[in-house]
């Protein structure tokens, strides 16, 4: 899940919540906040508390990310402590999950017991944990797994033919191709031993949050987060 910055508030308040998603959108890409794949219709401002619930939060820029169909149903009108879950916005939810061949989230392995627990909450509450054969299978219209699982096939090959041709151009075009695809985690992973093309990801993907990272474009603790 990548991390991300949304930065203050753009205006003092909104007439209504869909004010404020063409503002999210230019902090944010058009990205769910939760699966990261592109959204190019039917992008939701999702409501972290549901409005339904605490109609105090409902137009609060604290309060708003953005979410696909899916996430934002699998979600629904979940009351949520939000200090039991982790939160793009707030946390380095980047260091909290894996992602594998086969379309698979998980927590990360080396995360500490009640980090871990955070972690699975998280991708249960949007169902990010569902795939073929697991506990909780996909709906035959939820196609987020499917989504990871190609692009981590996408994400592999363009790693292969840079390793065959290594050119600004290719880089270049990498980057294009993981923009127009989303799930920013699974190029971040998949390019683990190439610090340029990481870089590159970071500065392309709009709203990705550099306090995530360290000098060397490591992974860190996010100031004033859970992780």
């Amino acid at each position: 899940m990548r991390p991300v910055d949304k930065g203050t508030a753009p205006v003092a308040t909104y007439a209504n919540y869909a004010a404020a998603l063409p503002d999210l959108e230019q902090r944010l890409g058009r990205y769910c906040s939760y699966c990261e794949r592109y959204i190019a219709t039917n992008l939701a401002v999702e409501h972290v508390q549901p409005k339904s619930l605490v109609p105090a939060l409902a137009l609060t820029w604290s309060n708003f990310l953005l979410a696909c169909v899916n996430c934002n149903s699998c979600k629904g009108d979940t009351l949520v402590t939000v200090a039991d879950y982790l939160w793009p916005d707030s946390d380095n939810t980047l260091r909290a999950f894996e992602y594998r061949t086969g379309g698979v989230v998980a927590p990360h392995s080396t995360l500490a017991t009640p980090v871990r627990a955070k972690a699975q909450a998280s991708a249960a509450l949007v169902g990010l944990d569902r795939v073929p054969g697991g506990a909780i299978p996909p709906t035959r219209s939820d196609l987020r797994w499917l989504k990871r699982f190609e692009t981590w096939r996408k994400a592999n090959d363009a790693l292969r033919r840079l390793s065959q041709n290594d050119t600004v151009e290719l880089r270049e075009q990498i980057v294009d191709t993981a923009l127009a695809t989303g799930l920013f985690s699974i190029w971040w992973t998949v390019f683990a031993v190439d610090r340029n093309m990481r870089s590159r990801l970071c500065a392309a993907f709009v709203g990705t949050c550099s306090n995530s990272f360290d000098a060397n474009g490591n992974l860190q603790a996010r100031p004033g987060g859970q992780l």
